[in-house]
């Protein structure tokens, strides 16, 4: 089984990406979509995360817009806040490649944000990364409910240059070309491996 990490900055497709693997039937391990699960009233990080952070259960939730803030605002936040999920996303991880390996999949796909960032390039047989021009970038991001120039450059401080992602790539996929492009770079990467 063919493991693929996806990754790439903010705003430049990688859940259009996903979605377009989905839609040909490749499996996808989702680590923002898990994160969004543990995260939840149920969820396995619910209680450590209330517990880390007093204060930041509103309404019977984790306030997500606020933690985000107080992680952006204190690396010593974001570490703790690291050290409680990425351990289970990694289990998360593991299950979903199990079942998948278990099921005699050929592909499998790992969409994680900051996969280059956290070394899970390691765990991967080769990587594909999407990649836009800067403008196109800036613009999807700044149509975000809540974001900010100063917010966005935030982020794009935590994440390696998109130049240096490329570089690493195995395989690039345009998405500042319109959607058809991106699909059949993507249909192009399947057949490789399907």
């Amino acid at each position: 089984m063919i493991i693929m990490g996806l990754t790439g900055s903010i705003g430049m497709g990688k859940s259009t990406a996903a979605g377009m693997f989905r839609y040909l039937g490749v499996p996808v391990h989702d680590a923002d979509a898990t994160s969004h699960d543990l995260m939840a009233p149920k969820g396995a990080a619910f209680d450590l995360i209330a517990q880390a952070f007093p204060g930041i259960i509103r309404n019977g939730r984790i306030d997500r817009k606020l933690l985000s803030k107080k992680a952006f605002a204190d690396p010593g936040v974001l570490r703790t806040l690291e050290k409680i999920l990425h351990p289970l996303i990694r289990a998360a991880e593991i299950r979903f490649l199990h079942q998948q390996r278990s099921l005699g999949r050929h592909l499998v796909v790992l969409d994680i944000p900051l996969l280059f960032e956290t070394g899970g390039q390691n765990r991967c047989d080769s990587v594909a990364v999407v990649s836009a021009p800067a403008f196109i970038q800036r613009q999807r991001v700044m149509r975000r409910e809540g974001m900010t120039p100063s917010k966005f450059s935030a982020i794009l401080s935590k994440q390696m240059p998109d130049f240096e992602k490329r570089q690493r790539a195995d395989f690039i996929i345009p998405t500042g070309l319109g959607r058809a492009v991106t699909f059949d770079h993507i249909c192009g990467i399947c057949a490789q491996f399907l």
